[in-house]
């Protein structure tokens, strides 16, 4: 009942629609540079590496400023933040695979389902824990 509360609170409610709005814009800039470096003919697993470090990076400082309004120490926060995402990356990483290599999910569409699993974690791990 106690997270269930913690979980539905407005506040909490409208933190996670603000994550989403900056984490579409980040999907965007992420997917970007991966189609972009893939287009290059770059290998998958690098755009993918590439594209992530950018968007996390675009992704602290929004969610610093206007999701979490963080008042802590920028780069204790930014190392967290990207603690947060580099676990979920390695999440997104393993469901990459498994889709491309296993499930023969195309390459274009796989990183877009790993998005199902890692949004939802990236909200939980920033919130409790990175901008805590």
């Amino acid at each position: 009942m106690f997270i269930a509360k913690k979980f539905l609170n407005k506040n909490v409610i409208i933190q996670f629609i603000k994550f989403g709005i900056i984490g579409f814009s980040n999907t965007i800039i992420g997917l970007g540079i991966y189609y972009f470096l893939l287009w290059l003919g770059v290998n998958y697993l690098i755009c993918n590496i590439i594209g992530w470090l950018i968007s996390v990076l675009n992704a602290f400082y929004w969610n610093n400023r206007y999701v979490f309004k963080n008042k802590n120490c920028w780069i204790r926060s930014i190392f967290k933040t990207y603690l947060s995402y580099g676990f979920s990356f390695l999440v997104g990483i393993f469901l990459l695979v498994i889709f491309v290599e296993f499930l023969s999910i195309t390459k274009t569409i796989a990183p877009i389902l790993t998005l199902f699993v890692t949004v939802p974690l990236n909200f939980l791990l920033n919130k409790f824990w990175a901008f805590k």
